[in-house]
C-alpha cells in the first residue's frame, strides 16, 4: 500500500487555518479528537425505542467522506443535499488533486475540505478520509461520491441498518428492492460479472460490489484506513473485510445519473475493467492469505 502524502486541511469554520499544511505520513489531520460524549447505541432495545433522527443525533458522531476529483459542476449540489437531508453529518471533501474550483466551491458551501498534493485515485482519496474519521474520532462514516449520483436522502436508512442489525458495513444497493436504476447496458454486465464472483469468494449474495454508498462503524473505520485498495476499491475491499470478519449487509436504495458529463466507458474498456479487477481480487484475498499464515 503506498504511502500516504500530506495534505493541505482546509477549515471553513476557521479562516486562519485555511491552506494550513500538515505533513503525516497517514493523512493525520491537524485536529485533536473530540473528547465530548459520543456513543454508539449498544442496546437494539433502546435503538428501536428512539427514531431515526433521535438515534444519529443523540448518540454518534457522523461523517460524510466526499471524494472529489474535478466536480466543480456538481460539488455544491452534493454537499446542500447532504445538508438539507442528513444534517447531523459532518462533511469533510476529499479533493484528489483537482484542477478546477472543486476545493474552493465545496469550502464555500460549507465542507472541511482535505487537499491532497496530486491526484492519488479513488482508493487514495477515500482512505484518506477513512484515516481522517479514525483520528478524529467519528463513530460512523458514510463514503458518497461527488458526481450527484448518491442521495443524501438514504444516508440515515444505512445509518439506521448499521445500528439495529449490528453489522460493520452497510452497502447501498442500485439492485434491491424496486430497481429503478438503470445502468448502460456494458456496465450492468460487468456488475452482474463481478456480482456472481465476488458472491462466490464471500461465500453470500452482493448484488451490487461497485456501490460506493456505503456506511461503516468504527472497526470496519480503522480496518479500511489501514487497508483500503487503491486501484478499484469498492469491489475489491468486500472480499478482505469478509476474510477480517467484518459482517456487510446490503439495503435497497434510488441513486441518480451522474449530476454532469457522462460515462466514457466502451465494450473495450469494460472487458479492461473486469479483467483487471478480477486480478486485484484475487491478487488481494491471496496476500491477506500470506499475512494471516
Amino acid at each position: 500500500m503506498p504511502k500516504s502524502p500530506k495534505y493541505l486541511l482546509e477549515d471553513s469554520s476557521d479562516p486562519s487555518k485555511l491552506g494550513e499544511s500538515s505533513q503525516s505520513p497517514g493523512c493525520k489531520a491537524d485536529e485533536r479528537r473530540d473528547e465530548g460524549a459520543y456513543m454508539l447505541v449498544r442496546d437494539r432495545n433502546e435503538a428501536e425505542d428512539n427514531t431515526a433522527d433521535e438515534v444519529l443525533g443523540r448518540f454518534s458522531k457522523l461523517l460524510a467522506i466526499v471524494p472529489a476529483l474535478n466536480e466543480a459542476s456538481s460539488i455544491e449540489h452534493v454537499i446542500g443535499d447532504i445538508r438539507s437531508s442528513a444534517p447531523d453529518f459532518d462533511i469533510v471533501v476529499v479533493d484528489d488533486g483537482s484542477t478546477d474550483a472543486t476545493a474552493t466551491l465545496a469550502r464555500q458551501a460549507g465542507a472541511r475540505v482535505l487537499s491532497l498534493p496530486f491526484n492519488l485515485g479513488i482508493g487514495g482519496a477515500v482512505q484518506c478520509g477513512f484515516t481522517y474519521a479514525m483520528e478524529n474520532g467519528y463513530d460512523i462514516a458514510v463514503q458518497v461520491d461527488g458526481d450527484g449520483q448518491h442521495q443524501a436522502a438514504a444516508l440515515t436508512r444505512l445509518v439506521e441498518e448499521l445500528l439495529n442489525n449490528r453489522a460493520d458495513v452497510v452497502v447501498g444497493s442500485r439492485y434491491l428492492g424496486a430497481k429503478e436504476y438503470k445502468a448502460p447496458f456494458v456496465r450492468r454486465l460487468g456488475m452482474v460479472a463481478l456480482s456472481y464472483l465476488i458472491s462466490a469468494i464471500v461465500r453470500r449474495k452482493i448484488t451490487d460490489p461497485t456501490s460506493g454508498l456505503r456506511a461503516y462503524n468504527r472497526k470496519a473505520i480503522a480496518f479500511c484506513a489501514r487497508n483500503y485498495p487503491g486501484d478499484y476499491p469498492e469491489p475489491e475491499v468486500i472480499p478482505l473485510m469478509a476474510r477480517a470478519g467484518l459482517r456487510l449487509v446490503e439495503v435497497p436504495v434510488a441513486m441518480s445519473q451522474r449530476h454532469s458529463g457522462q460515462s466514457s466507458i466502451t465494450w473495450s474498456r469494460a472487458f479492461y475493467y473486469m479483467v483487471k479487477v478480477t486480478l486485484a481480487i484475487f491478487i488481494g484475498v491471496l496476500r491477506q492469505s500470506g499475512v494471516e499464515e
